[in-house]
C-alpha cells in the first residue's frame, strides 16, 4: 500500500497558541490533548521544524508525527501544509483536535470532514490543505456566556476551576478518541466518544 512507503502514516495535530499566556485558555485544549497523546505514546514534543513543535511516535505498527503549530492559531494551515506536504501525506491522514464552543465543557465530537464552522485554526488549515476532507476531534470549550461576549475574548479565556476538574478526562478521551480514529476509523470513533460524558 502506499502510505506505508511513506516516511509518516499520520499527521496528528494539536491547535492553540505559542506562549506561557495562552497555556490554559480554551483555544489550547488541541495543544493539551495532543501533549496527552505524546505522553501515552512516550514521545516529546520538543523538536522545532514545519513552522511548529513536533514529534515522533509509533501506533500499532503506524508512524505517527504529532505537531503542535507555533504561528499562532489563524495561520495554523501554513504548519499543517508544511508537515503534509513533507510526508507527502492527503488531507484524509490528516487527524486536528481543536476547541469548539458548540459543544459543552465535557464532551467530544469526532466528524471525517466539514466546513470550518467559524474557527479560524481550521479554516486556516482548510486553505493550507486545500480539502475539507481530514478528520478532526473536537473538544467542548463551552458557549459564550451571552450573545454580546467577543468570541475571542472567550476562546482566550481560561477554564474555570469547576471546569478543569472536568477536563483531565476529556483531554484523555480525545487523546485515545485520535488513537482510535486512526485505527479503526472515525465512524467507530465516533460511536465510542461522541456526545460521551
Amino acid at each position: 500500500m502506499l502510505f506505508q512507503k511513506s516516511a509518516c502514516d499520520w499527521l496528528i495535530v494539536g491547535l492553540g497558541n505559542p506562549g506561557e499566556n495562552y497555556a490554559r485558555t480554551r483555544h489550547n485544549i488541541g495543544f493539551r490533548a495532543v501533549d496527552c497523546l505524546a505522553g501515552q505514546l512516550g514521545a516529546k514534543l520538543d523538536r522545532a521544524k514545519f513552522r511548529g513543535l513536533y514529534g515522533q511516535a509509533t501506533y500499532k505498527g503506524l508512524k505517527l508525527i504529532l505537531l503542535k503549530p507555533q504561528t499562532f492559531m489563524n495561520n495554523s494551515g501554513l504548519s499543517v501544509m508544511d508537515a503534509a506536504r513533507f510526508y507527502k501525506l492527503p488531507a484524509e491522514r490528516v487527524v486536528v483536535l481543536f476547541d469548539d464552543i458548540s459543544l459543552d465543557v465535557g464532551r467530544l465530537r469526532v466528524r471525517a470532514e466539514g466546513s470550518a464552522g467559524g474557527h479560524n485554526g481550521i479554516k486556516s488549515i482548510i486553505g493550507g490543505l486545500n480539502s475539507q476532507s481530514f478528520p478532526r476531534v473536537k473538544i467542548g470549550v463551552g458557549a459564550k456566556p451571552h450573545p454580546d461576549y467577543e468570541l475571542a475574548d472567550w476562546v482566550l479565556s481560561n477554564f474555570t476551576k469547576d471546569e478543569e476538574k472536568l477536563l483531565a478526562p476529556v483531554i484523555e478521551d480525545a487523546a485515545s478518541a485520535a488513537l482510535e480514529l486512526i485505527e479503526k476509523g472515525v465512524q467507530a470513533a465516533a460511536s465510542k466518544y461522541n456526545g460521551r460524558k
